[in-house]
């Protein structure tokens, strides 16, 4: 079992060089679909995801049906500020299939068309919407892959880890 984001069309490389560095750390494969808002070779999308970006997993889509084919019958779930059903009321326990996240553009999120055919893939993240019209996207990654990889008790993850200078010891 393998948890995947992936990146609708992403536009801002600090948000894609941010996610790239969260998958490094959680053993999450990154899948981008293009086209993409900027190069990845963009000094800033290396600059956020520092020297992890070569331990990243990384699939390009040419578009979201190429992408839709890999997921094949694997749990897809979209995540959007319009969907009705919260994504911590989610059961990602599973293993014996791959979860794959699905965010949208920040600036449009994905398609209103695609999001209407599957709505009941459709998760939110609680949020004051008066306040606010969306989370930053890095960070609503990492808590939808926290969420799942909490759920799952952090497999292949080390939950403590000892440090030759530990500043706890």
């Amino acid at each position: 079992m393998t948890n995947h984001i992936a990146l609708f069309e992403p536009l801002i490389p600090a948000n894609t060089g941010n996610i790239s560095r969260t998958c490094a750390g959680t053993n999450t494969q990154l899948h981008l679909i293009e086209p993409l808002g900027f190069s990845t070779d963009d000094k800033h999308l290396k600059r956020a995801g520092l020297d992890y970006w070569d331990k990243v997993g990384i699939h390009y889509h040419k578009n979201l049906e190429a992408f839709l084919e890999v997921v094949g019958e694997s749990p897809l779930y979209l995540i959007s500020k319009f969907a009705e059903k919260v994504y911590s009321d989610v059961d990602y326990t599973d293993t014996s299939k791959d979860h794959y996240f699905l965010f949208g553009k920040e600036t449009t999120g994905l398609p209103k068309e695609f999001m209407q055919e599957n709505r009941d893939k459709a998760l939110r993240i609680p949020m004051n919407d008066e306040h606010v019209r969306s989370l930053n996207l890095s960070n609503t990654a990492n808590i939808l892959i926290y969420e799942a990889l909490r759920q799952q008790d952090f497999t292949g993850l080390e939950k403590v880890h000892t440090y030759e200078n530990d500043k706890l010891k």
